[in-house]
């Protein structure tokens, strides 16, 4: 804008009074007697590029949603206001408009904030549902460990979301509280229960060890294991007690049991000792037994075998960690002489055989008959017929050869 007495949006009066053009008219916005009109219209317009750079600058702060709508409102409201009426120089009634331009983008971002505000609100909905349902899943569990931990940190999340309306709000922290609730109270009886169950099981543990302590002297190898093992059974059965008082309980019943394991083992290292020699005397027996093998006369190798399953019983017990061995390769040969028999009788079993004879007679019998009936077919000149019974003919024919293999193995 040009500093002149007569300008585009104002003029300087001679009296020094300066004016602005508004829509219909002028109007006075003061006066600046002390200086040229050129210096009175630059101070106005100085006004109005003050104000015009403020319009500016709200105009950025709302395009970037630096203000929430209603500061933006309130924000354009008061500056318009100061525009309006300002005293100075210049185009207000255009910077009015670009601060009237600004209500649709205001339009626009408050209903963007309403529409984020109903997502948030929703979101907070379902994860106040979500924290809701896990409390009450946890209030009926027993998850005493993990539990109380669980809720707390639920509680923590509830208290992070934003409020709802208070009805809904209100409903669902009835709930989360209810079932936190019920939680404590079901976890305060399980721990009162639990004390009571640990000092009655700290009574039957006592007794337990007190057992295991008299036993530990005892020479009598297999009844007292079997003690033992019946003592170790009812002391899984009563649970923990105190946990204190266990260990130590633990220990007395522990030392007890080693104390005679640990002397049994050591009466049957001696034992192992004199085993040694009747490993030694089976070895040769097995080695007289694997000769029988393979199978050439049947009742030679029976009666041969019993003998030296005699001698086996009499030579006596061996190293357990020779045990297994030995005894395996013994029946093996047993297993290989009772099959060869197993497989003898098979094939002169009667009872079979009559069997196989049977069926012989009934599968030709059959056979006669449908040759007669493909016969008749053939001169009735009945082709689905004969094809047929072709089919059937040829299939009970391969039943028959099958039924004279397996008698023939047993004649």
């Amino acid at each position: 804008m040009s500093a002149d007495k007569q300008s585009d949006w104002g003029r300087v009066a001679d009296d020094g009074t300066v004016y602005v053009n508004i829509p219909g008219g002028e109007r006075s916005v003061g006066q600046y007697a002390e200086g040229t009109p050129e210096e009175a219209l630059k101070f106005f317009t100085d006004r109005y590029d003050a104000l015009a750079f403020e319009v500016h600058l709200l105009e950025q702060r709302i395009g970037a949603g630096k203000l929430s709508p209603e500061e933006a409102v309130s924000a354009v409201k008061s500056l318009r206001e100061q525009v309006v009426e300002a005293n100075a120089v210049g185009d207000l009634v255009g910077l009015a408009g670009r601060l009237d331009a600004l209500a649709p983008l205001i339009a626009i971002q408050r209903d963007a904030k309403r529409a984020e505000k109903a997502q948030r609100t929703a979101e907070s909905k379902a994860e106040k549902e979500r924290i809701v349902l896990e409390a009450e899943k946890l209030a009926e569990s027993k998850d005493w460990r993990n539990g109380a931990n669980r809720l707390r940190d639920l509680l923590d999340q509830w208290k992070a979301l934003p409020r709802l309306d208070k009805a809904t709000d209100d409903t669902l922290w009835r709930r989360f509280s209810g079932a936190r609730t019920t939680y404590t109270r079901h976890r305060k009886a399980h721990f009162a229960e639990e004390h009571e169950r640990r000092d009655g099981a700290r009574v039957i543990k006592e007794r337990l060890a007190s057992e295991a302590e008299a036993l530990s002297t005892s020479t009598e190898w297999g009844p007292t294991a079997g003690k033992y093992r019946d003592l170790m059974r009812d002391w899984k059965a009563a649970g923990p007690a105190p946990r204190d008082i266990d260990d130590e309980l633990w220990q007395r019943f522990r030392g007890a049991q080693d104390s005679f394991f640990g002397a049994r083992d050591a009466a049957d290292a001696e034992a192992e000792k004199e085993f040694a020699a009747n490993a030694e005397a089976k070895e040769a027996i097995l080695v007289e037994a694997e000769k029988l093998l393979p199978v050439t006369d049947l009742d030679a190798a029976k009666k041969a075998f019993r003998d030296l399953a005699d001698r086996w019983d009499a030579a006596g017990k061996v190293p357990r960690d020779r045990m297994k061995d030995l005894e395996g390769r013994m029946r093996k040969v047993e297993q290989t002489i009772r099959s060869v028999e197993d497989d003898k009788w098979k094939q002169s079993d009667p009872e079979k055989s009559a069997r196989a004879d049977d069926m012989i007679g009934k599968l030709e019998a059959g056979i006669a008959d449908e040759q007669a009936k493909l016969d008749k077919a053939r001169s009735a000149g009945d082709d689905r017929a004969v094809k047929r019974l072709e089919e059937s003919l040829t299939n009970k024919q391969a039943f028959l050869d099958m039924a004279r293999r397996a008698a023939a193995d047993f004649g």
